[in-house]
C-alpha cells in the first residue's frame, strides 16, 4: 500500500512539473493528422466525422484522425489517433478503459501483445468489449518521442520523465477497434487478425505525424 502511495505522489509531483515545464516546450515539426493517407494498400479510408463540441471539451485534443478502413469483402474497422501538443492537468490523453464503460460497452479480456511491425517489434493492449450481442477486439498504445508504451502508468512515468529531461510532453494514443462478426471465439480471432494486420500497416508511417 506504500508503494501505491508513493507511486500517485510521484505522478501528481510530475504532473505538476509538466504544467511548469512544458509551457516553452519546442515539439519538433510534424505532419498534421489531416493528411493521414486515406488508401493504405489494399485498406480503403472513409471519414467517420469530426466530433462535436461536448466530445472536444473531454478530449481536448490537439490534432486527430478518425476514420473507418476495410479491405475488400472485411468489415470496416476503426482508427483513432489522438495528438496532444503538451499534457497538463486536464488536457492529458483519456485512457480507452475509461471511455468504454460510459459508452456501454463492458471490457471481458485484457492483455498485453507484442506485435512485429515494421523492422521493430512493440508491445500494444488488446482488449475485448461486449454490448449486448456485439463483441469487439480494440489495439491501443501510447507513442511518444519514439516509444511505444503499452501500460498507463509507464506512460504517465515517461511523460514527466521527457518532461524533466527536454520539457517536452507531446504524445498521442494511437486505437483500433475491430468488429466481430459474433460472439464466438473463432470470430473474435479473426476480428484480432484484422486489427493486427492494420496495425502492422500504420505504425511505420506515424512517426511522421507523432514526432521522435
Amino acid at each position: 500500500m506504500t508503494r501505491v502511495f508513493l507511486l500517485c505522489g510521484c505522478l501528481l509531483g510530475g504532473s505538476v512539473y509538466i504544467a511548469w515545464a512544458s509551457r516553452s516546450a519546442a515539439v519538433p515539426e510534424r505532419t498534421s493528422l489531416d493528411s493521414f493517407p486515406m488508401n493504405l494498400g489494399m485498406w480503403q479510408g472513409q471519414d467517420a466525422g469530426r466530433f462535436n463540441d461536448e466530445t472536444m471539451s473531454v478530449l481536448r485534443v490537439d490534432d486527430y484522425v478518425n476514420r473507418y478502413y476495410a479491405t475488400p469483402g472485411t468489415p470496416a474497422l476503426s482508427l483513432y489517433i489522438g495528438y496532444y501538443l503538451s499534457q497538463h492537468q486536464g488536457d492529458s490523453i483519456h485512457s480507452p478503459l475509461n471511455c468504454l464503460p460510459g459508452a456501454g460497452w463492458n471490457p471481458v479480456k485484457r492483455e498485453y501483445l507484442e506485435i512485429a511491425a515494421g523492422d521493430t517489434k512493440i508491445k500494444i493492449n488488446r482488449i475485448v468489449i461486449v454490448k449486448g450481442l456485439d463483441k469487439q477486439v480494440v489495439l491501443y498504445w501510447y507513442q511518444s518521442h519514439g516509444r511505444v508504451v503499452a501500460s498507463e502508468y509507464r506512460a504517465k512515468f515517461y511523460t514527466v520523465l521527457d518532461a524533466m529531461r527536454t520539457g517536452r510532453s507531446d504524445a498521442a494514443l494511437v486505437r483500433i477497434v475491430s468488429q466481430a462478426q459474433s460472439l464466438e471465439p473463432a470470430a473474435e480471432d479473426e476480428a484480432c487478425r484484422q486489427a493486427i494486420e492494420f496495425a502492422r500497416t500504420i505504425y511505420p508511417l506515424l512517426n511522421r505525424y507523432i514526432p521522435d
